[in-house]
């Protein structure tokens, strides 16, 4: 009987079934639908004082995973807008980061990012509802371009105004297969479609 090989096999997937490394259990995944023509796009508040936010505060950081590990990532160099209810950003893809120098390199090439060809990543918002009541969740809805993508996508945010001053947290998960990211790694170490976006903005005058 091939006993032995049968049990290295039940061992391995008992081991791989118990490590869950879904980096979006717990939390929202975004809407995705196709994006919003600039037409018919919210408008920026004319005479609102516009907030900005940068790397120099803010954090826009991602959590992906293969069935083995997880690992935390994000973005060195973003800028960005805030006017009332109109939010921009752009972000300098080149100025990736992971938890592991390789897989940095990795994330950078063609496989995944290809930062060469889309040396940008940006966020426009569309539409901003703020909670039904007080510090409940807005949600925010904008066109994501990434990997030469667009895809209108919406997100729960907790958002806190104060003075000239903006605050907002959010964290939710996006399919990169969405936005053609369609790298599946090794055969037997697959990669997560999900992915955890956690953002930190810290937007002033």
């Amino acid at each position: 009987m091939r006993t032995a090989p049968i049990f290295a096999s039940l061992v391995l997937f008992a081991a791989l079934a118990a490590c869950d490394t879904n980096p979006t259990k717990n939390s929202p995944k975004a809407t995705v639908s196709n994006p919003v023509a600039p037409a018919a796009a919210q408008p920026q508040d004319e005479g609102a004082t516009t907030l900005t936010f940068s790397n120099e505060g803010s954090k826009i950081a991602f959590v992906g995973a293969k069935i083995t590990a997880k690992h935390e990532g994000g973005f060195n160099k973003f800028t960005g807008t805030i006017k009332k209810s109109f939010v921009s950003v752009e972000i300098d893809t080149s100025s990736l980061f992971t938890d592991q120098a390789k897989l940095t390199g990795h994330l950078k090439s063609a496989d995944f990012f290809d930062v060469e060809k889309f040396p940008t990543a940006s966020f426009v918002s569309t539409q901003i509802k703020e909670g039904v009541n007080r510090g409940s969740l807005s949600t925010i809805t904008g066109n994501l371009t990434l990997h030469g993508v667009t895809k209108s996508i919406s997100f729960p945010a907790s958002i806190h105004a104060i003075g000239n001053t903006v605050e907002a947290d959010a964290e939710f998960g996006i399919n990169r297969k969405d936005f053609g990211i369609v790298y599946a790694g090794k055969a037997d170490d697959l990669i997560k479609d999900d992915v955890l976006i956690k953002l930190t903005i810290r937007a002033k005058k």
